[in-house]
């Protein structure tokens, strides 16, 4: 698996946002992506070094639209930690 289909896109909520202060970002992964895959990719695309990744299953949850009744999609979600004192450039705006 190549390092830009690891990493889909990363997670801008106020909870992540606030983790940033410790060096921590969230990443939304391809589902079959290792933990060891997700700090191959980030320290190759963002050039930091990577100190703990800790991965999650997100489940599904109903929706309901009008009369029909659907789920969202299962999904990943990685917590990367990075070494003191880094930040990823790319993500601080």
């Amino acid at each position: 698996m190549q390092f830009e289909q690891i990493m889909i896109e990363p997670l801008i909520t106020e909870k992540s946002v606030g983790a940033r202060a410790r060096s921590r970002y969230v990443f939304k992964i391809n589902l079959r992506a290792t933990k060891i895959a997700v700090k191959q990719a980030v320290e190759k695309l963002f050039k930091v070094k990577v100190l703990d990744v800790n991965t999650c299953f997100v489940r599904p949850k109903q929706r309901v639209a009008g009369k029909s009744i659907g789920r969202t999609s299962r999904w990943k979600k990685a917590y990367v930690t990075l070494a003191g004192g880094q930040k990823i450039q790319e993500l601080e705006a």
